[in-house]
């Protein structure tokens, strides 16, 4: 009898033992994106479609390809509702998940608090379009990747616009531009680069913030008029972008001298204005639509098997094309580690950061991830988080955008001394150090 029960007892553990060892060869088998979000509150219009994009990449690469090079995704969505103390505990609750890859904290706010968290958790961020911009420098900022462009290439990029449209930026001396911003540090992070500009070429720059989320901006549009700026730039998201439009409508300003930020130029800050919005500028930095492959492929794949995120019909709008651009750009990384660290395998946060660090998606490699004519090739390296530095200017003609101009890149001549300073103050602040080569090899 107690040998039975001995027997019995061995065969039960061994059973443990065997439902342990497959539940954690499972956990080791698949690569887990963290993914922040805000589907509620006054940013949830552009907040869903950028998380739906995120979201439909994932699982279009599980279900075209069976994952990384055999390595299955997980994801897990943690609501944020935009706020920064929010973020930082999704963070906290998602960091220690096994395979964890990469962040995409989806506000300013919250990059800024996790920038201080991931040096030693030995996470990336990824901050497409956003961020720090100083983190461009990868020997000052090892775990920040402030992709496709910063608030201050965007900023150079519209005041190069505007001096061209001017007949040259010397033509810009005397002139007034408006900055109407979101009074966050997302809001916040183009004033410096517009002063050096300012500075530069003797423009007038008038700062009106506006109080988040943006919904009451009578007395800031007011000021505009009494103003009469040549020119008004827009940082604003969510419904602080259509907010804008609509009192600008009310109070006369034209549409067509106002150019925003690449967040705010996407259908849900337009189309509630329609016609009012017409003329009405900003930047991009992708297409539109539903015709490239990638997007095709998501349709295919993922919304024809009734397993899409959102409506199909936002499939391919301006945000959610930048949410599978997301996640493409982190998918690849964890396709360049395993290049180094073992193909087929779970990449650690730490070797994920290797592989954002090392991308080369050439033309070649875009078109063949099916991302022709979305995105700008993309070089990332040590020393250059960003890996490009350009966009376009589109123009909403009441019913949809269209491109109003060639790629038009950020001027280094003017950024690379402000980011050095910028990134040099910054490590002494929390006394740090530069990064040695010895580190890039890491």
């Amino acid at each position: 009898m107690k040998v039975r029960n001995v027997m019995l007892a061995v065969a039960a553990l061994a059973a443990g033992l065997s439902g342990f060892s497959s539940s954690a060869f499972a956990q080791a088998k698949e690569q887990f994106f963290p993914l922040l979000a805000y589907r509620t509150g006054p940013y949830a219009p552009n907040g869903t479609p950028w998380a739906n994009g995120k979201q439909d990449y994932l699982k279009m690469i599980n279900a075209r390809d069976g994952g990384i090079n055999g390595v299955k995704i997980t994801f897990e969505e943690c609501e944020t509702g935009y706020a920064t103390d929010r973020g930082v505990e999704c963070y906290e609750r998602l960091k220690t998940r096994p395979g964890v890859t990469i962040f995409d904290p989806q506000a300013t706010g919250i990059t800024f608090a996790l920038t201080e968290k991931v040096p030693t958790d030995k996470i990336p961020l990824i901050t497409l379009g956003y961020g720090l911009s100083v983190a461009q420098d990868g020997m000052a900022f090892k775990w920040n990747f402030p992709l496709m462009g910063s608030y201050w290439t965007g900023a150079d990029i519209l005041i190069q616009h505007l001096g061209k449209k001017e007949g040259g930026l010397d033509k810009l001396k005397g002139k007034k531009i408006t900055l109407v911003y979101h009074d966050s540090p997302f809001g916040k992070e183009p004033i410096p680069l517009l002063q050096e500009r300012a500075r530069m070429h003797g423009f007038d720059l008038q700062l009106l913030p506006v109080t988040a989320p943006g919904v009451d901006q009578k007395a800031t549009w007011l000021q505009v008029r009494q103003s009469r700026p040549d020119y008004v730039l827009l940082w604003g998201w969510g419904v602080m972008n259509s907010t804008a439009l609509k009192e600008a409508q009310a109070t006369g300003y034209p549409r067509d001298k106002m150019y925003g930020v690449w967040w705010a130029g996407a259908e849900p800050d337009v189309k509630d204005v329609g016609d009012g919005a017409k003329g009405y500028n900003a930047l991009a930095l992708n297409t539109s639509g539903q015709d490239p492959k990638v997007i095709q492929d998501i349709l295919k794949h993922v919304h024809a098997k009734g397993q899409g995120s959102g409506p199909k019909d936002e499939v391919g709008q301006v945000l959610y094309t930048r949410g599978a651009i997301i996640s493409m750009l982190s998918v690849e990384a964890v396709r360049r580690a395993q290049e180094r660290f073992g193909k087929g395998k779970v990449m650690t946060g730490e070797q994920v950061r290797w592989g954002m660090e090392n991308l080369v998606l050439d033309q070649k490699r875009l078109d063949a991830l099916g991302f022709t004519g979305v995105m700008q090739p993309l070089s990332t390296s040590c020393a250059d988080h960003m890996g490009s530095f350009s966009a376009r200017v589109q123009t909403w003609n009441g019913s949809k955008w269209s491109f109003s101009s060639d790629f038009i890149q950020a001027d280094e001549q003017i950024l690379k001394p402000m980011i050095k300073a910028g990134a040099d103050k910054y490590l002494a602040d929390k006394k740090m150090t530069r990064r040695t080569g010895t580190d890039c090899q890491s």
